[in-house]
């Protein structure tokens, strides 16, 4: 039998897929980079009717639909927005778009799935989580990270015990990739890092303060390097190594628990996932005798690695079905607005730290109390 993974909706064999008229209408909004990969997954996806591809430029849209799609292309959002049949929409704009799309869906009654980061502002983003909220409505980011079958069996494996207390988190992501234009590297590669980390951390570890260094040895005028440090409520460090300059590609993660470890290897398809039953163990100050109390208290534990089977599936085809399930189901998403909102904040933490030279910038945590002032500034406008 098929183990259902967070995230995973793993239909009952023989269920009858939903009829036409029961599938949630849809409208993808952004035909660029990331549209059509929403547009393919949308129309493979049970549970959604894709009816629109918007995009300001409908030649692009035709192209990417095809001659002969049934989806209609549009350059108009208010047109998307006044179809009764769309109930909800997938925004793949450029982020300084986001805010004002996101919440003209909303305040229109559709549910949303955005691309990270949610927005660009903090502030801003409270304020859409508090709206959808208010409304009854799915706002779901698409950390497609966390959708993977590599990262669902790591959270299974964190929350769930089996690596026992987190000790530390370390991931390097770094490429000779493109200098982006608009944002440094820590906004371009760290995102996917820190919706990993705020995946999968148990409940009650939250992070607490981030420290950044960043460095911009061509002459970009942004930093092309960058090392971020988390530091996390049970005091263990989470740290990401994003790099534009490498001339090799590096995808690797490890997750540090009490009892075993794991080491994430994204490109290696045989074996991404290996947990070691290896660590550190420190005797109990209770247990100590006079026998061994001048001996090390610290002892090493070496046992066997384990290479768990991950069925390879496409990550965004598991966005699309939480998406839907989420709204189908009445509840939130994995990866809703507040862990959009989340991940955000320790980003614009992480500019602070750089504008400062490297100095700990505190991560709000109270999440409420931003969504109240949030709230408060709406009702002022």
């Amino acid at each position: 039998m098929a183990h259902e993974a967070p995230g995973e909706h793993v239909p009952t064999p023989g269920a009858p897929e939903p009829r036409p008229a029961e599938r949630i209408g849809l409208a993808v909004v952004g035909a660029g980079y990331w549209g059509p990969n929403l547009v393919r997954n949308a129309q493979q996806t049970a549970g959604l009717r894709l009816h629109w591809l918007c995009d300001l430029d409908e030649a692009k849209s035709r192209r990417v639909l095809g001659e002969y799609s049934t989806v209609r292309s549009t350059t108009s959002f208010e047109e998307v927005l006044a179809d009764e049949r769309v109930r909800a929409v997938a925004i793949a704009t450029p982020a300084a778009a986001h805010y004002k799309l996101v919440r003209a869906a909303l305040e229109a009654g559709k549910h949303v799935l955005v691309e990270k980061p949610i927005t660009t502002s903090a502030e801003d983003a409270a304020e859409l989580v508090e709206l959808a909220e208010a409304n009854d409505l799915v706002l779901m980011c698409d950390h497609t990270f966390c959708y993977t079958p590599v990262v669902r069996r790591i959270r299974e494996l964190v929350h769930g015990g089996e690596i026992g207390d987190i000790q530390f988190f370390d991931s390097v992501r770094i490429n000779l990739g493109l200098v982006q234009p608009d944002v440094d590297v820590l906004w371009d590669l760290a995102p996917h890092d820190l919706s990993i980390l705020d995946f999968v951390l148990p409940p009650g570890v939250e992070p607490v303060g981030v420290s950044a260094q960043g460095a911009d040895p061509i002459g970009a005028g942004r930093a092309c390097v960058a090392y971020l440090t988390v530091r996390l409520s049970n005091g263990a460090l989470a740290h990401c190594h994003v790099n534009w300059l490498s001339p090799t590609k590096v995808r690797t993660t490890l997750i540090g628990g009490s009892r075993r470890t794991l080491v994430w290897d994204d490109l290696n398809p045989q074996a991404r996932l290996a947990v070691h039953d290896r660590g550190v163990d420190l005797t109990p100050p209770d247990e100590l005798t006079d026998a061994i109390r001048h001996q090390a208290l610290i002892s090493y534990r070496v046992g066997e690695m384990v290479a768990p089977a991950l069925v390879e599936q496409e990550a965004l085809r598991n966005v699309m079905a939480e998406f839907a399930a989420a709204i189908t189901e009445g509840r939130a998403p994995l990866t809703d607005g507040r862990s959009g909102l989340r991940v955000l904040r320790l980003l614009h933490a992480a500019s602070r730290s750089l504008e400062l030279g490297g100095a700990t910038v505190p991560v709000d945590t109270d999440s409420d109390m931003e969504l109240i002032t949030a709230q408060e500034r709406a009702s002022a406008r």
